[in-house]
């Protein structure tokens, strides 16, 4: 049985999301070491927008059910995003820079996340 997946209130993405603006507006801010200016934001991409983006899709009846992302799903956003923030954007402007450290930070934000999403089945 699948197991009703709620997106817009998904505790993973709500904290993903806290997070994220704890680490911009407080902590990024206060320390010098580059992990948490320059990495940390990207280990919250796939927990922070992979959820608002299979809401969106279900609201355009592109997917099928409300369960939990898909490990297919994950890889799938992890690979988009990299495609576009670290090879096209650099391309389209001088603020972008490519930098294969945050393709690992989304890889390792988006299998943290899938594993607390599917944790009950583990």
């Amino acid at each position: 049985m699948l197991t009703r997946f709620r997106s817009r209130v998904d505790w993973v993405c709500a904290g993903s999301w806290a997070a994220y603006l704890l680490n911009r507006f407080v902590i990024a801010t206060s320390l010098k070491g580059p992990f948490m200016r320059e990495h940390f934001n990207d280990l919250l991409l796939v927990p922070a927008l992979l959820p608002l983006v299979l809401w969106a899709q279900r609201q355009l009846k592109l997917r099928a059910d409300d369960g939990p992302p898909r490990a297919g799903e994950v890889v799938g956003h992890v690979v988009a995003w990299s495609v576009m923030a670290e090879g096209v954007a650099p391309l389209l402007t001088s603020r972008a820079t490519a930098d294969a450290w945050d393709v690992v930070a989304y890889a390792a934000g988006g299998l943290g996340a899938w594993c607390l999403w599917h944790a009950h089945e583990l």
